[in-house]
């Protein structure tokens, strides 16, 4: 489908972002799943074995824990950076993200407010980082996750630059 804004200067198209994230968020996300889901399955197989009376009903959840866990370890952060895509234009700043559901966001740089570099312990440890761009939308920040720690900082700094040349009370 073919989305083209007709404009006697300008031909926009509406398509994905054309770069990847970085090959190390696959680790990232196994190691938040593990620990997110890999917890209360500990839980659950503990509180199994010492607490006898509760065995039967705990079996269950204890499955399905375990069926998530899996799931989310071993197909999620794959399918993730099959799907993650990023860039970041003159004109806007693109982000692509998801696993059940796609989602597909455009920020004009005309209506960005702020630009962050975040990096949490466990990012730090792959030397990822996550860029996010507030604009002036309802709907929040773009949030870009997976990106290298050098490239999620220069990023930041190009888009701060290009914010500030680029005309507009991002409102």
């Amino acid at each position: 489908m073919d989305t083209t804004v007709e404009h006697p200067a300008i031909d926009l198209r509406l398509r994905p972002p054309t770069l990847r994230i970085e090959r190390r968020s696959v680790g990232w996300w196994m190691l938040r799943s593990t620990i997110a889901c890999g917890i209360p399955l500990a839980a659950l197989v503990v509180a199994a074995t010492l607490w006898a009376p509760a065995r039967a009903w705990l079996i269950a959840p204890t499955i399905v824990v375990a069926i998530v866990l899996v799931a989310k370890v071993a197909i999620e952060p794959w399918w993730r950076f099959r799907v993650h895509r990023w860039e970041i234009t003159e004109r806007a700043t693109y982000a692509q993200s998801g696993w059940l559901v796609v989602e597909r966001r455009v920020a004009p740089t005309t209506r960005i407010q702020t630009v962050d570099a975040v990096r949490g312990p466990l990012e730090q440890l792959f030397g990822l980082s996550t860029l996010r761009v507030t604009t002036a939308s309802s709907y929040g920040a773009v949030v870009i996750r997976g990106l290298d720690r050098r490239t999620a900082e220069d990023a930041a700094a190009r888009l701060t630059i290009v914010a500030e040349l680029s005309e507009g009370d991002a409102t």
